[in-house]
């Protein structure tokens, strides 16, 4: 396997994995022109993917880098997903809308986010970032589940996570900065990325058994990792469950802020993430 670093391209690892990204189906969240997602989803059209559905908030956007995929290789389908990750009710819409999908999901890549805007609420009363970066993630993610999970077919969920996890933990007994009357954007983006991080976590310990790998990362390796290894043959991918990449490298525990790894954590964040959705996820 080659060895990738911090100067290492989409490109160059895309094209050392065009046999696992060819007929393969990708969903991608957050995917406006010159963002990560479609950097990701450019990306990989040129190595022969099934379909790419792009899922955004602005259908307008999303169809601008449609626009650009089918530019670079014709032969690609795209399908656009709308998806408020600040409204648990259009969530809920969307997810019921792939779920309506004929095709299995190979891939979910949840890269739409915030990094530290002003103080303000999701829809749902959630400050925005942990709201859209974490809780989002966490409704739609669990919400198409089935599209995931299938009998022969393991699948991936990439969580877009970040160094800024660096800055700190879950606050739970305060995520929402008492409303605002605490907040700091920095330590609130922290908490945003330390979630991505414990879902990952929680994901590949409830069901990884099932076939599924999940992933954080650092956005650098964005595109580059995502079908690196083959599940069915490779234990590796099995041994970084749950894992954190940063350069294209898993990092070891003593490299990961203690708070980004911790299974405890990880389990009560999935039982806060429940409690704000209003909704068990149990497998």
């Amino acid at each position: 396997m080659p060895q990738y670093n911090a100067q290492t391209t989409a490109e160059e690892v895309a094209n050392d994995c065009r046999a696992f990204i060819a007929n393969k189906t990708a969903l991608v969240t957050g995917v406006t022109l010159g963002s990560l997602g479609a950097g990701f989803a450019t990306t990989i059209a040129n190595y022969a993917p099934s379909l790419i559905i792009l899922a955004a908030r602005d259908v307008t956007k999303a169809q601008q880098t449609a626009t650009e995929i089918s530019t670079i290789s014709p032969s690609v389908k795209t399908r656009i997903l709308q998806l408020d990750l600040g409204s648990q009710v259009q969530i809920r819409e969307a997810a019921k809308e792939v779920l309506e999908y004929e095709e299995h999901i190979d891939v979910l890549v949840n890269n739409a986010g915030v990094m530290a805007p002003p103080f303000s609420l999701t829809q749902d009363g959630v400050e925005s970032q942990f709201g859209i970066n974490h809780i989002g993630h966490f409704l739609f993610t669990n919400l198409i589940m089935s599209k995931l999970i299938a009998p022969g077919k393991p699948s991936r969920v990439v969580n877009i996570s970040s160094d800024g996890h660096r800055l700190g933990p879950i606050r739970f007994d305060d995520w929402n900065f008492d409303d605002g009357n605490t907040y700091d954007p920095w330590l609130a983006y922290g908490q945003s990325k330390t979630a991505n991080m414990l879902f990952s976590v929680s994901l590949a310990q409830k069901l990884g058994t099932k076939g599924l790998i999940s992933v954080s990362l650092h956005p650098g390796v964005v595109g580059t990792q995502i079908l690196r290894h083959d599940v069915d043959e490779s234990v590796k991918a099995l041994e970084n469950n749950g894992g954190y990449l940063e350069n294209c490298k898993f990092l070891e525990p003593a490299e990961i802020r203690c708070w980004g790894r911790d299974h405890v954590e990880a389990e009560r964040l999935w039982k806060l993430s429940e409690v704000i959705v209003g909704q068990k996820f149990d497998y």
